[in-house]
Parts: structure tokens; sequence; C-alpha cells
């Protein structure tokens, strides 16, 4: 059997692989091979995650049945994706989707570090101050890269969703989590995935069909 592209999904911080679910059997359906990778410890450090997450890449990497590694992550996930992609870049690494990333930190985050900093490290890493660890991590290099925002994102703002890097970006009228269970969200991935670019704004903005 010839080789199938592969999609590695990361979830996002207080969540699980099984959020990833809908968009990854969508994904399936559309031609890709689908493996959620997942972490959980919500006080330690994601650069601890981003280790994990660098030795499973590699694993995928060496696995003959993927022809190509995408990168397809929601919240969090998207940090300890470009932490993890600074320890180790796959030879086959494809293109990367971002959903809400707190690329630029998150507000929420902000607000909640001074009482939960001390004990949740992310909480600290991810707030917007500009020597937060998401604020001083490097952006990989090289990455063709599609963001997608969530309009209603109560989590992350849209502006803080965009890494300075060279990126694809597109906004779509739901909330932070409400990305992973859209069919259009997984339409947009499938379209950047395959062509490096999302469709023109009108298209990327239709109605949704859960």
């Amino acid at each position: 059997m010839s080789p199938l592209p592969g999609v590695a999904l990361v979830h996002g911080y207080l969540a699980n692989r099984l959020m990833m679910a809908p968009l990854g059997g969508r994904l399936n359906r559309r031609g890709y091979a689908t493996n959620s990778w997942g972490y959980w410890n919500p006080a330690c450090s994601l650069l601890v995650h981003a280790d994990r997450f660098a030795r499973r890449l590699e694993q995928l990497d060496a696995d003959p049945t993927f022809a190509v590694l995408h990168l397809v992550t929601h919240s969090m996930g998207g940090i300890v994706a470009r932490a993890a992609l600074d320890r180790y870049r796959p030879r086959k690494l494809g293109r990367v989707v971002m959903l809400a990333p707190p690329n630029r930190g998150s507000f929420v985050a902000t607000r909640a570090a001074g009482t939960f900093g001390r004990f949740l490290k992310p909480v600290m890493e991810l707030s917007t101050a500009t020597d937060s660890l998401v604020n001083t991590l490097p952006m990989p290099p090289d990455l063709d890269l599609g963001v997608i925002a969530a309009e209603h994102d109560a989590l992350v703002s849209e502006s803080s969703t965009r890494p300075e890097a060279p990126h694809d970006f597109v906004a779509l009228p739901t909330w932070h989590t409400g990305l992973l269970f859209r069919r259009d969200t997984a339409d947009l991935v499938a379209c950047f995935l395959a062509t490096g670019e999302f469709p023109e704004p009108v298209a990327a903005r239709r109605p949704a069909t859960a």
C-alpha cells in the first residue's frame, strides 16, 4: 500500500485527544491518516510536553506508512508544536495549521497569572507579557503555516493568534473550542494541507454544518 499523507493532531490546554476526534475523522474521510497525540499535567511547563512531542515526531518521521507529516493543532497545542519543532524538525514535515493559537499570548492567561501562575506554569507561560515564554519562544523558520482564528474567542484575541512569521490567515464566526466541531474548519484545514493556502474569504465564511 502506498504511503499516505499523515497528520499529527495536538489538542489544547486542559483538553484531551477526544476533543480532536471530530476534526480527525473528517480529515480521515478526505484521505489523511491522522495520529492524535495527547498530554496531561496542567501544572508543568509546556516545554515538558514539547520534549515528549518532539520524540513522537521523530517516531512518526521514521514511520514508512506516512509519505508526508502535517501538523494540525488547537490552542496551546500550537505552542507545544512550535517548541517541539525547535527540538526536532521532521524530514517529512509538510504544512502546519494552527487553530486559535495564542501565538502572542492569551489575555485570560495574563489576568490569571497573578493568581494561578505559581501553580500552573502554562498560565504564566502563555501570558501576553513581552517576556513570557510564548513571546520569547523562537518561531520555527520556513514553516508553510496557516492560522484559523475564532471571531468570538473568549480566550485568545484574533491579533494574538497571528505569529510574527509568514502565514495564511482566516477567521470563522465561532468560539474558541467550536472550531474543532465545524465542517468548514475541516474543509479549510484540508484545503491548506493540499494547496498551502486558504480559499477566498467569501467561501471560507459560508455557514457551517455540524
